[in-house]
């Protein structure tokens, strides 16, 4: 079942709240001695998490389908980058990584209970109860499965929201009346917690098709006083395009970045991709993003609009590492 995305938390008896983590979504399955891993796109998952699928194993029940996040967390607060580090062509690191960075299997539903019994058909409401008896009957036992925490109290999901800015991804809205329905958008909403950051401008790319300016890329500066590559905005109207890369140019000076730079081409990207010009700092963007992990926007930000009055010495890594609740806390 997946989500459609909305700008409010959703309110009324018919919704129930949960934390949206910043894990992988998967779904694991068990039928006796067989475990299954998969991602929500269906990717298999098993081989770069070992140590949930000994978990899985080492449950009395003998039979389930759980749905859930896969996390990893790191001085009690959640780690994206470590998560993507569990995914190794090698089998040694794989363990070696279980081992130092063991993850987590949150769990926020129950497909099929012990039994073999489908329950996709319930109600949101008695799949819920369903997998509270399931976990406390069954996850006592070890610390690599949990049950994820819920509420129907609209106020308290409104606190998680602003509590735990940043660590957290936002918050699930469920509907607790409708059944679990495999790919369909009708039953749950994301509301994501999207901040706002001034970044300097230190580098441009240019478009697949023209030499017209593609992307923006972003910079802060770290207490060093070092401009470091954060990320990028893109989806910049065509109509001034021209006369922005006109701009651009004017100012294209190295290095940019003083600090950690663009990289090149990835097995992801292409040649062309990894291109870019650098740019003296000298103009300021206000974008709005959803998530910053590891010294970076996690995806492209959205430009909101050119601050010509504030100063790029101004604009500060401190932005984006404002202090907030760990979102562990919602398991103790």
């Amino acid at each position: 079942m997946e989500a459609n995305t909305a700008r409010e938390i959703p309110t009324g008896p018919e919704w129930e709240y949960e934390p949206k983590w910043d894990g992988f979504r998967c779904l694991a399955f068990r039928d006796g001695a067989r475990v299954h891993i998969m991602s929500k796109s269906g990717q298999p998952l098993a081989r770069y998490f070992p140590d949930i699928e000994e978990a899985l194993l080492s449950l009395e029940a003998k039979k389930f389908v759980l749905d859930g996040e896969l996390i990893v967390a790191q001085e009690r607060t959640l780690s994206f980058d470590a998560l993507l580090q569990r995914i190794h062509p090698a089998e040694s690191r794989i363990r070696k990584l279980a081992k130092e960075t063991p993850a987590t299997l949150l769990v926020f539903d129950l497909l099929v209970n012990e039994h073999g019994k489908d329950l996709t058909q319930r109600a949101l409401d008695d799949r819920r109860r369903e997998l509270e008896r399931f976990a406390k009957k069954f996850f006592t036992k070890q610390d690599r499965m949990r049950l994820s925490p819920r509420t129907r109290d609209f106020d308290l999901a409104k606190a998680w929201f602003k509590r735990m800015a940043g660590p957290l991804d936002g918050i699930m809205a469920k509907r607790v009346d409708r059944a679990y329905a495999s790919g369909e958008r009708n039953a749950m909403l994301k509301i994501k917690n999207l901040r706002t950051a001034d970044c300097v401008v230190g580098g441009l790319r240019y478009g697949t098709k023209d030499r017209l300016v593609g992307s923006l890329l972003l910079g802060l500066y770290d207490d060093a006083g070092l401009l470091n590559h954060v990320g990028f905005t893109s989806g910049l109207p065509a109509a001034e395009k021209p006369a922005l890369t006109k701009r651009l140019e004017s100012l294209i000076e190295p290095p940019g970045f003083t600090g950690a730079a663009p990289g090149g081409p990835s097995r992801w990207s292409t040649e062309r991709s990894g291109e870019w010009e650098p740019v003296a700092p000298k103009l300021v963007v206000e974008v709005q993003y959803d998530h910053f992990s590891g010294d970076r926007f996690r995806h492209g930000t959205k430009l909101l609009r050119w601050r010509p009055e504030k100063r790029p010495r101004d604009c500060k890594i401190s932005q984006v590492r404002r202090e907030s609740e760990s979102p562990l806390t919602l398991l103790d």
